[in-house]
């Protein structure tokens, strides 16, 4: 399949071919849903401060948040419980298929969309923009984070995670997970894709961007649980804001 806009078109049909077992906490997706407590907390809270209020207990309500490369809604569900008003956007077609089903099921309303976010109209701009596990699977990172600034409000917030690109996530997140734990599909990443922090941080400066906050996240080996930490050696989260 050929490249679609920003996004490498096997890396879309990769993520379609998941989509059946996106929602099963055990599938192959079972390292997104013990992520992603700890990714919509961490975005939540500093939503909340952003627009003054109580971060221990952030509610979004009113917030719009659009949600790029959002898969089958694992993030977008979470925000849209905590309030916003969440469009989820994908390029992968049967995986946006399984989100809105989800979400009916759930009684939440999200704005699934498929699409690429420079196809967004000009004129369409949220509070947050978030692309979780996203960059690592894009063809062309300053397109594809102009697309992101561009889509943000003046004043609003950028979030993304991904993976950096360093001898450990070589032998945790592609060997590792992979090869040895199963815990992902055989594929699911070409480590020479990752981003780290520096390269990322001089992307969303070219976009006009300013980053204000970074974090790790690891994950405890005997609960599975995540936690934001200081390493961001193999996975990390960072928040830029639109002037």
């Amino acid at each position: 399949m050929p490249q679609a806009g920003t996004m490498l078109g096997a890396e879309i049909a990769k993520f379609d071919a998941l989509a059946g077992r996106w929602w099963d906490p055990d599938g192959p997706m079972k390292p997104l849903h013990r992520m992603n407590p700890l990714r919509t907390g961490w975005i939540a809270e500093r939503l909340a401060r952003q627009h003054g209020r109580d971060p221990e207990a952030p509610a979004l309500t009113g917030l719009s948040v659009l949600d790029v490369g959002c898969g089958a809604g694992l993030a977008s569900e979470a925000l849209a419980r905590r309030g916003a008003a969440v469009t989820g956007l994908d390029a992968a077609g049967e995986a946006l298929n399984a989100a809105r089903a989800h979400a009916t099921a759930a009684g939440l309303v999200i704005d699934y969309r498929e699409g690429l976010p420079e196809d967004l109209p000009p004129d369409t701009e949220f509070d947050a923009v978030i692309a979780l596990e996203v960059i690592e699977h894009v063809a062309d990172h300053a397109a594809f984070l102009g697309a992101l600034a561009r889509a943000t409000k003046p004043g609003g917030l950028v979030f993304l995670s991904t993976l950096n690109r360093t001898p450990r996530s070589f032998l945790m997140a592609k060997l590792g997970a992979e090869y040895l734990l199963r815990m992902l599909p055989v594929g699911t990443h070409d480590w020479k894709m990752f981003v780290t922090p520096s390269e990322l941080g001089a992307g969303l400066r070219g976009a006009g961007l300013a980053v204000a906050d970074i974090a790790g996240m690891a994950m405890n080996r005997l609960t599975g649980r995540w936690h934001a930490s200081r390493d961001v050696g193999v996975n990390y989260i960072i928040m830029a804001r639109k002037p």
